[in-house]
């Protein structure tokens, strides 16, 4: 593997070494929302296919990601979440909050995240806004939120689900 931080003894530097590529993160942000499957994610993203082949790749040989088959004939995988993959989920939500915040769409948040049991907003520190507990990733339910286009990975995902 390349090192584009060859020298740096930094945990920040290891860490872009495995997430920092271009796409990563957004490949990321789509299997959290339930697109797992190569050609969803492909075509939600309209990222080249060998460049989402490599970050799949770099992911499941890092450990974020698994491979698990889901047909035989031709065989064909999708790809879920390890333990180390679900750690992400408050980067993926800090993200997410400050683009709400700094880079606002005009329309709303694209998705909102409630809390299960009583359906609060996620604070920045990862809290109910109602309850007051700590949420982790599967305390959380990702809703579309206002700014959601018709081909935001949430809905893509609840159309597939769906069977749509």
């Amino acid at each position: 593997m390349r090192s584009d931080y060859d020298g740096q003894t930094c945990s920040i530097a290891r860490t872009l070494e495995v997430i920092g590529e271009r796409w990563t993160m957004l490949v990321l942000r789509n299997v959290f929302l339930g697109l797992r499957r190569f050609d969803e994610i492909q075509r939600n993203l309209g990222i080249a296919r060998n460049v989402l082949a490599d970050r799949l790749g770099t992911l499941v040989e890092h450990g974020v990601l698994e491979k698990v088959p889901y047909q035989e004939r031709p065989v064909r995988h999708e790809y879920r979440l390890t333990e180390k993959g679900i750690d992400l989920w408050p980067v993926i939500v800090s993200l997410m909050q400050w683009g709400d915040r700094h880079a606002p769409t005009p329309a709303g948040p694209p998705v909102l995240l409630r809390h299960r049991d009583c359906g609060g907003a996620v604070s920045r520190h990862l809290t109910c806004e109602a309850c007051g507990a700590a949420l982790g990733p599967r305390d959380v339910r990702s809703l579309p939120g206002p700014g959601a286009p018709p081909d935001h990975p949430l809905l893509v995902a609840r159309g597939a689900a769906d069977g749509g």
